[in-house]
């Protein structure tokens, strides 16, 4: 069995006390109306890059990252350095994250929260817009067509906004087949955990130019960024290289490409 799998006949098993809330959830999320647009903050970087600056203690592939780091802190960080958006892993098994992680991250930034977690079912997205997520990451590896569609349709229809996740050509087909506005190519591979940036040159290819193109996974580097930027890309999702950053204000500057869009960033 591949990882991404493994990963997601667990979520089924996990979120089962989440489904039986459904309904409660629901009235819950049609009561918020403070959003704030991930697809706004990615937008509009010109020269430079947007960025998604995600708070990982742990993954499958890495093994702890940092654990000790305060998930807020680190969150507060990345807002005063200029990040567009906010990612908060919200798995426990795989990822040792917490929904009340992204909770007071969504309390204590003012740009976008996305709910990074393997969201399979609608009840995840009531729960994650009454926990204060902006948007939520749909990966279309874990989804039948159908699945994907409606669980697009009820994030859009609760004032989410979609990061929809995909690594190969077929996902990439099907993500553009629905009303997905922001994707992001996974230059990890799911099954393998592999990673090459040429995914991300090679997908960006064909891509629509009303979407939003985020490259994730592998960005450790500021040549890094310059390369997926010149394929097309809007905007990076940085994990890993940001939780080991010494200086995560200047890492973010740089990764971001500050410097192309204001001189003196450089300075």
């Amino acid at each position: 069995m591949d990882k991404l799998r493994e990963i997601i006949d667990h979520k089924r098993s996990e979120i089962e006390g989440t489904v039986a809330r459904a309904d409660k959830l629901r009235a819950a999320a049609l009561a918020r109306n403070d959003f704030r647009s991930l697809y706004d903050a990615l937008s509009g970087h010109g020269q430079g890059l947007g960025m998604i600056a995600e708070v990982k203690k742990a993954s499958p592939s890495a093994g702890d990252i940092a654990l000790d780091i305060d998930p807020v802190a680190q969150a507060v960080k990345y807002a005063e350095a200029g990040a567009s958006a906010v990612s908060v892993l919200t798995d426990e098994k795989y990822f040792k994250g917490n929904l009340q992680f992204m909770t007071q991250v969504a309390d204590a930034v003012d740009i976008p929260v996305l709910r990074k977690d393997f969201i399979i079912h609608e009840a995840q997205i009531f729960e994650a817009v009454v926990a204060g997520a902006d948007a939520i990451l749909l990966i279309v590896a874990a989804l039948t067509q159908d699945e994907l569609v409606h669980l697009l349709d009820v994030a859009h229809t609760y004032q989410l906004d979609v990061l929809v996740e995909v690594h190969n050509e077929e996902e990439l087909e099907r993500a553009l087949e629905t009303d997905a506005r922001i994707i992001g190519v996974n230059n990890r591979d799911l099954k393998t955990f592999t990673v090459s940036l040429e995914t991300t040159k090679r997908l960006s290819e064909l891509m629509d130019s009303s979407v939003l193109l985020v490259s994730e996974s592998g960005i450790k580097t500021r040549k890094d960024c310059e390369d997926v930027h010149s394929w097309g890309a809007d905007a990076v999702l940085v994990g890993e290289t940001l939780m080991r950053a010494d200086d995560v204000e200047a890492t973010v500057a740089d990764l971001m490409l500050a410097d192309r869009v204001n001189p003196s960033a450089a300075e």
